[in-house]
């Protein structure tokens, strides 16, 4: 974001207004549209309130801007003889549409992370830029030519991926495939988004966890799709539940991630899972498992997925690489029925013509070395390091204000604290400390639940987060 100069001889007033102005006439901010209030802009650029005020006079006073009481500032309507009836309304094309926005509360989280780079990040579920495969990569681009056609691809993907694939998910979780029967996407939500638009309708009802990292994406409300919950214990979901929602509801699919659950950690325990594959079979509802965390299990035994002991081929797969090598590769994976593949091949070659190839010829080249599989023995070894840097913060900040399981694996840890709490306060409160988190409301739990991600933040900000958390929740007490 841009900010002004405080070396330059300008006064920073002046700086602002010039970049107002500049905004304006670019169209950023079409006449008719609001700024950003006095003092939202204050904080994105780090100045004075009255540093923003001097500037928003300086474009009153070129008749660019207008004001008035309780409605704020707003692009003058007659800017450059334009009038009112010749302006769309933005505004309301932007509050228009199907696609639904994020819940305001991640939307804050994202601004602030956008505006202060030097918060400490609990709140991203993704990896340090410290555990990304860097060095392996800038290897593999030394020593690898790139001889792949750079015209439009396969619209189910790179097809060396593909093999690579097939041999890969069988070594490293015993999944057996086919190439025919993968599709590359850009990640696992692009793999969820197309399922939900494809083979879904509005008005269908799905299963998904309780609390879940599903609850949080609006592709499910945008989709009109009726959303039942199953609650989440210490070992996964209860299977009986399913077949008690598909006798009420008609539940037409069941969204689940098994393994070192987003957000709880939680593990589907080994005797439930052939019951939840029988029951899947005998009503005839497919199972979508998003299963972006496996590999990451700190004693180096990823946990049984289902699709691996699916006999009766209910389970939709959905992987990546963004949790377990660089979430910037952009390339994941969904494993089905080759109709379904097709469908949904169809329907992403409609929306981008396929993934460019040039990502997924790097991750093929990455997932054949043996680079891999030492950066995956390097990432698990840290991300328990970080596990238990982080719980060993919170036992002895917050003792006994909060309960919690340690994560067996994946990129976050679950918090209940032992407190009533107000989920938008407490994050308000860490703000102005300097550290984010996700409230658990964000994931569909009652208040009073946080989830830390101990992935992203660096090994020293750990502490000093925990510390800055606990000054938070402290103050709300006061």
């Amino acid at each position: 974001m841009w900010k002004p100069d405080r070396r330059s001889k300008k006064p920073l007033y002046q700086q602002i207004a010039d970049d107002m102005e500049r905004r304006i006439l670019y169209g950023e901010y079409p006449p008719g549209s609001f700024l950003p209030s006095e003092r939202k802009l204050a904080e994105q650029i780090e100045v004075n309130r009255s540093t923003v005020v001097q500037a928003y006079e300086e474009l009153r006073a070129k008749g660019i801007v207008e004001s008035s009481s309780g409605s704020g500032t707003r692009v003058s309507k007659r800017l450059l003889g334009v009038t009112p009836s010749l302006t769309p309304n933005w505004r309301a094309y932007a509050r228009g549409g199907t696609f639904a926005p994020n819940l305001p509360m991640i939307r804050r989280i994202r601004e602030v992370l956008r505006e202060r780079g030097s918060i400490i990040d609990f709140a991203s579920g993704e990896l340090s830029p410290d555990l990304y495969p860097n060095q392996a990569i800038q290897q593999l681009l030394r020593e690898a030519p790139f001889e792949a056609p750079l015209g439009y691809d396969d619209p189910q993907g790179f097809l060396p991926l593909r093999e690579t694939l097939v041999s890969f998910l069988d070594k490293q979780l015993n999944i057996r495939t086919t190439e025919s029967s993968i599709l590359i996407t850009s990640g696992s939500q692009q793999s969820l988004y197309l399922i939900t638009q494809c083979l879904l309708a509005p008005g269908d009802a799905v299963a998904i966890e309780d609390p879940s990292y599903s609850y949080s994406l609006p592709m499910f409300q945008s989709a009109g799709l009726r959303l039942f919950r199953l609650p989440v214990h210490e070992n996964g979901i209860d299977p009986e539940e399913i077949e008690s929602l598909f006798r009420q509801h008609r539940i037409r699919m069941i969204f689940l991630n098994p393994n070192y659950q987003n957000p709880t950690g939680s593990i589907l325990a080994a005797s439930k899972r052939p019951r939840l594959l029988k029951l899947a079979a005998e009503l005839g509802i497919p199972i979508v498992e998003d299963d972006p965390f496996s590999l990451t299990s700190f004693d180096n035994r990823p946990p049984a997925n289902l699709k691996s002991i699916d006999a009766h081929g209910s389970v939709l797969y959905v992987g990546s690489l963004s949790k377990i090598a660089a979430s910037g590769l952009r390339v994941g994976w969904l494993i089905a029925p080759q109709t379904v593949v097709k469908r949904l091949a169809d329907a992403r070659q409609q929306m981008d013509f396929g993934l460019s190839v040039v990502p997924q010829w790097l991750a093929n080249e990455f997932l054949r070395s043996g680079l891999f599989d030492r950066h995956i023995r390097f990432l698990r070894d840290a991300l328990s390091r970080k596990q238990l840097h982080l719980m060993t913060a919170l036992n002895r900040m917050l003792a006994d204000k909060f309960s919690c399981i340690p994560a067996q694996g994946g990129l976050n840890s679950w918090l209940k604290l032992n407190q009533p709490v107000d989920d938008s306060k407490l994050l308000e409160e860490s703000l102005k400390r300097g550290v984010v988190f996700m409230p658990g409301t964000v994931f569909g739990s009652e208040p009073g639940y946080v989830r830390f991600s101990f992935a992203r933040p660096a090994d020293h900000e750990l502490e000093s987060g925990i510390q800055k958390f606990a000054q938070a929740l402290h103050a709300l007490n006061d």
